[in-house]
């Protein structure tokens, strides 16, 4: 048994076991083709353990934002990050990782030495092993750890203490927004019938839009207007409690004189319960 310092965790304490991890197992064939393709990091797919969402995120040449070398870096990820945001929620875990050694079939369990529960919380959502084992080590086949290019990670998450401090809220605003322009035309317009028609969805930012047309107008511009809004496509797509500020101008052309007339520009919040503008 060794002690090591890590930049992530304190003190990390490494240990044999014969048995397997009871909550996820990670196995990965042609290892190398990871780093000869390019691939700096890893997710694995998601896994329940202690009634919350989990994955492994894996560095096969280190985390070089941290910058680690010559070691594997191996950390748990809380995935309901907006669970953390929306409830304030704090949920304290104690986590070890496993590695195989296929050759005697038991467990290399890297876990904090001093076995301090971790909290993932709204700023903090990945805890881990900056140099979870040298890669010299886990290359040499003596050891079992990479054997016929094939490895086995695994991990165990069990869940000390769960707090809630109330709601939260975070800001993201996106710098250099690149902006979108959409054209519909309108057929027949004087046979539409329907109170209102919408364009073809189209894609700006990480959405999806459309635009919806009152021919007789809506609310205060009902009967004297054409109403024109820029709308969400499917609202249900932002998580809840979620706000976008978005800045857009609505045009029509004039057909005659190749030119459009355009209303102001707008700014508007959009969210699950108010999903157009215009």
């Amino acid at each position: 048994m060794a002690t090591l310092v890590s930049d992530n965790l304190d003190e990390v304490e490494r240990s044999i076991s014969d048995t397997a991890p009871c909550h996820y197992i990670l196995k990965i064939q042609s290892f190398s083709l990871l780093s000869k393709n390019g691939i700096e990091k890893y997710e694995s797919g998601e896994f329940q353990a202690g009634g919350y969402k989990w994955k492994l995120v894996l560095y096969p040449n280190g985390n070089r934002s941290r910058n680690v070398k010559e070691h594997l870096s191996l950390y748990l990820v809380f995935v309901d990050v907006s669970s953390l945001f929306r409830h304030g929620l704090e949920v304290h875990a104690d986590f070890r990782f496993f590695l195989l050694d296929q050759s005697k079939d038991n467990y290399l369990v890297v876990h904090d030495a001093k076995e301090k529960s971790r909290r993932f919380h709204r700023l903090k959502h990945q805890w881990g092993f900056d140099q979870l084992i040298p890669i010299r080590s886990f290359n040499d086949v003596s050891n079992g750890y990479l054997l016929d290019d094939t490895c086995v990670f695994g991990a165990e998450v069990f869940i000390t203490k769960e707090t809630s401090s109330g709601r939260a809220e975070c800001l993201s605003v996106m710098k250099d927004a690149i902006g979108c322009k959409h054209v519909w035309k309108i057929e027949n317009f004087s046979k539409l019938e329907s109170e209102y028609s919408e364009s073809q969805a189209f894609f700006s930012g990480d959405q999806k839009w459309k635009i919806q047309l009152y021919p007789k107008g809506r609310r205060h511009g009902s009967g004297t207007h054409i109403s024109l809004y820029l709308a969400l496509e499917d609202p249900v797509t932002l998580t809840a409690g979620s706000k976008m500020f978005v800045e857009f101008t609505l045009r029509v052309l004039d057909q005659m004189q190749s030119r459009h007339i355009a209303g102001k520009v707008y700014q508007g919040m959009f969210c699950t319960d108010s999903s157009n503008r215009g």
